[in-house]
């Protein structure tokens, strides 16, 4: 499913010539939180809501009964609000989620006091709690969204049974 808002594909390079996450390598857009957070929602909405026909046996919206497969740190959001939003009020029940690692080095690293604006309760913010030695975006206690992302989802998978081998094999791999 494509997600299609201008608000999130304004930025997408060929129509401002900039890239998704910043306007140039190393810098981040201001909104990236709320902009993937808002794709994070519309994925869980998608199967809810969306008439899917997917082949002739079956058309329609998909239902509840889903596994979501969240990306790397852009979709990590996405169990977080699967337990907040939906499972606290009885919907998506038996729903669960897959958080595939494809390059770790990239985490979503935010100035802590921004878990106020990911409207989740305090609950989780212990597994968005983060301090690593770098100065990027701010020093000291930062959130992590790949983190959480790995903390609050069902299953965890890598791109390859090597890159798990490799994240596993020292601090320096696993970042």
């Amino acid at each position: 499913v494509f997600v299609d808002h201008p608000f999130f594909l304004e930025k997408v390079w060929g129509k401002t010539q900039s890239k998704i996450y910043g306007p140039i390598a190393g810098e981040d857009y201001q909104d990236n939180q709320l902009r993937f957070s808002l794709f994070c929602q519309a994925a869980l909405e998608a199967p809810r809501a969306l008439n899917l026909k997917s082949n002739e046996y079956f058309s329609g919206p998909y239902g509840e009964d889903v596994v979501f497969i969240a990306n790397d740190w852009h979709t990590a959001l996405l169990p977080c609000y699967l337990k907040s939003l939906y499972k606290s009020k009885g919907i998506y029940e038996t729903a669960k989620v897959a958080f595939c690692i494809h390059n770790i080095a990239y985490q979503g690293r935010f100035a802590f006091a921004d878990f106020s604006l990911l409207n989740l309760p305090e609950e989780f913010k212990s597994s968005f709690d983060f301090i690593d030695g770098y100065d990027k975006p701010v020093k000291g206690r930062k959130i992590n969204w790949m983190k959480a992302g790995i903390l609050e989802s069902d299953k965890i998978l890598t791109v390859s049974p090597y890159y798990a081998q490799e994240l596993v094999s020292g601090e320096d791999k696993g970042v």
